[in-house]
């Protein structure tokens, strides 16, 4: 019930207030993204455009799947950033390597394998010499405690992984691969996973 009543723009957002997301996303944008105005960003499964607010002035283009996520996107940033409804491709792509940062938040635990591996390889096509991928997913660790656990559990995605699983598959296609695990950053027990994806392999 609730994981199809947040695929509501409007509900997605109230609840994300109510647990502390605004602040979160302060802390996303300031330590991972570090955007500069004169980056163009490429957001991966943008979903309502939430982190629009939070890129000061950085060119940014956001994509999704979902029509009521790109609908409320364009509604509420539309004459701040660009939104197209489709999944990213090879073909949707305005250009290979036009990218200085690509964010893919709160999507990898919702790919299979092979779908993840994709999302990967298509980064680093996107990304411009120098550029980084930053992704954030939730993930099980040992030391989280049983609460936090059940409320990943609970998330939409069904491909939650550990952070080594999450890392394993950025190291096929980023020489460069940081990895951070928070516990903090929600006013209820939560764990994050933060990648930063730098220097692809060539043969990607």
């Amino acid at each position: 019930m609730l994981r199809s009543v947040l695929a509501i723009p409007d509900v997605y957002e109230l609840f994300g207030q109510a647990i502390g997301v605004p602040a979160f996303r302060r802390v996303f944008s300031s330590e991972y993204i570090r955007p500069k105005r004169t980056e163009r960003i490429l957001d991966i499964g943008c979903g309502p455009g939430s982190m629009v607010p939070y890129l000061e002035g950085a060119e940014y283009v956001g994509f999704d799947m979902s029509a009521s996520y790109i609908a409320a996107a364009r509604k509420r940033f539309g004459d701040r950033a660009t939104f197209v409804c489709e999944r990213v491709s090879k073909q949707t792509l305005d250009a290979p390597g036009a990218y200085d940062v690509v964010v893919a938040s709160a999507i990898l635990h919702h790919l299979d394998d092979a779908e993840v591996t994709k999302l990967f390889e298509l980064a680093a096509q996107a990304l411009k010499p120098g550029g980084r991928l930053v992704t954030l997913d939730c993930a099980y660790v040992p030391e989280q405690t049983k609460l936090a656990r059940w409320i990943v559990s609970m998330d939409r995605g069904q491909h939650v992984r550990p952070p080594d699983g999450y890392a394993a598959f950025a190291r096929r296609v980023f020489r460069d691969v940081k990895v951070d695990v928070r516990h903090d950053l929600l006013r209820i027990p939560y764990t994050h996973i933060f990648l930063e994806c730098t220097n692809p392999i060539e043969s990607s």
